[in-house]
């Protein structure tokens, strides 16, 4: 059976924004690859299909799930079919989410400082005192060219009329790059003439680019920085990113243990003895990166890292204390920073956001639970949230019980049907919804995105969440000119 008959049968449902196909017809941006393979048979794609699970097996791309407290390393799913982004509308996007984390850094250097936008009465104060993420240790800190966000992964969607919206801002240690960069090596493998003849922009430098951002923070002034990554360790969801990017930059991946402190300076044991750290890129929360000043117990940190870091002797990517610009509570106040900040008007929206602290909003909010996604203020990996449209009764009534013992602690927001793309399943071409997750890095010369990013996938029918954690998987993600 030819290919040409999936792209025929391929269903569209009524208000939900497909990225291939409009109500009759294929849409531009999808013509030429569907052109291309419509000459395949079905076989052949189910085959390509197989090769792609083979190539992840065989490179170790996993992920980790933890369930009843032990950790399942299981494959990142990966489906063959590109989503594609016209680059016009990767234009829009990237123009947003650079005005967006140039305010969000102006945020995060004056909330640790003068904190005039709390004066200005443009966010509560109490709104920032409550967040469990803002860090008053690293009040007054001052950090290399102002720069706080160095990886960012801001997540976006589009609605049922095909409008992109932010719906996260990931600003402490962002996960999923080396994925995105493994699905490109992996579709050049199946697809080797269809990336050149569509012109699909090119990703494989995000590790260069990273690495001179990283060399460029040295608070010495040397030819050869010392850059290092610190990870949790092998137990760690994302431990096969850490070691990728280790390995793609050619810096050393080191545990908490590996390093020490002396003198207010940051030292790597080696073989040849102590050497001197510059900069170190942390995949390691804050609250476990200096046992001496956050959590006692933490094995993964560095005892005195904080000293060193006070003292300007290391730079610490991202930034400590980034965690109170990514609060889904006060991601509701980013367009008016933007506004604050800059005097623009936010070039990609929010997702309309109820404060469960606010009287007016949770009542609004209570009153129309089946149509909302009840999230809560801190959580991550599709973790802690309720979706009204799917929930039982009694979920609900527990969720309102949760809201209304810690008010702050949640947000709502109107249920929004993610658009879907094509994915290739039980032979079929079917629409699943997916998100996008661009990559973007912060340096010394400006705000760089990577053409592309992750675009995660509900694999399940029906499901918005995308999160590996909850049953999703990837796709490449193809800018074309």
């Amino acid at each position: 059976m030819a290919v040409q008959s999936l792209f025929n049968s391929y269903p569209i449902q009524q208000g939900i924004w497909d990225e291939m196909k409009s109500a009759a017809d294929i849409r531009l941006p999808y013509e030429a690859i569907s052109a291309a393979l419509s000459k395949l048979q079905v076989q052949d794609l189910q085959q390509k299909h197989q090769l792609a699970a083979e190539l992840f097996m065989s490179q170790g791309i996993t992920f980790t799930v933890y369930n009843n407290d032990e950790g399942i390393e299981r494959i990142f799913p990966f489906d063959i079919l590109p989503r594609i982004i016209t680059a016009a509308e990767w234009a829009h996007v990237e123009a947003g989410i650079k005005q967006r984390l140039t305010a969000l850094n102006l945020f995060l250097k004056d909330i640790y400082s003068d904190q005039q936008i709390i004066k200005d009465n443009i966010i509560p104060a109490e709104l920032i005192a409550s967040c469990p993420h803002f860090t008053h240790e690293v009040h007054g800190i001052k950090v290399a060219h102002d720069i706080y966000v160095h990886i960012a992964g801001i997540d976006l969607i589009r609605g049922d009329d095909g409008t992109f919206y932010i719906l996260e801002d990931n600003l402490r240690t962002p996960s999923g790059v080396s994925y995105m960069l493994e699905n490109r090596e992996v579709t050049k493998r199946i697809f080797p003439d269809l990336l050149a003849s569509n012109k699909v922009r090119m990703i494989n430098q995000y590790p260069l680019i990273l690495f001179d951002n990283l060399a460029a923070l040295s608070p010495r002034q040397i030819s050869d920085p010392v850059v290092v990554l610190l990870t949790p360790g092998v137990f760690n969801s994302a431990y096969f990113e850490h070691t990728f990017l280790a390995r793609q930059m050619g810096i050393q991946l080191v545990e908490g243990r590996d390093l020490l402190v002396d003198n207010q300076r940051v030292y790597m044991k080696t073989t040849a003895g102590l050497k001197q750290v510059d900069v170190i890129y942390r995949r390691v929360d804050d609250e476990f990166l200096d046992p001496m000043v956050f959590n006692p117990n933490s094995a993964l940190g560095v005892p005195g890292l904080m000293s060193a870091y006070r003292k300007g002797n290391v730079a610490i990517v991202n930034a400590l204390g980034n965690g109170v610009a990514d609060d889904k509570a006060v991601y509701a106040y980013v367009p008016d920073m933007i506004q604050y900040y800059l005097n623009e008007a936010p070039i990609l929206p929010n997702v309309p956001t109820y404060q469960m602290g606010n009287a007016a909003h949770r009542e609004h909010v209570f009153a129309n639970m089946e149509k909302m996604v009840v999230k809560e203020t801190n959580q991550s990996g599709g973790y802690g949230m309720v979706m009204g449209n799917s929930a039982t009764e009694a979920q609900l009534i527990k969720a309102k019980e949760m809201i209304l013992k810690n008010p702050r602690n949640f947000i709502a927001q109107p249920i929004i049907s993610l658009s879907t793309v094509p994915c290739l399943l039980d032979g079929k071409l079917q629409p699943r919804h997916v998100d996008l997750r661009p990559y973007a890095l912060c340096g010394p010369n400006g705000i760089e995105i990577v053409p592309g990013g992750l675009t995660r996938v509900a694999l399940r029918e029906g499901s918005l969440v995308v999160n590996s954690s909850q049953g999703g998987g990837s796709k490449d993600t193809w800018i074309i000119d």
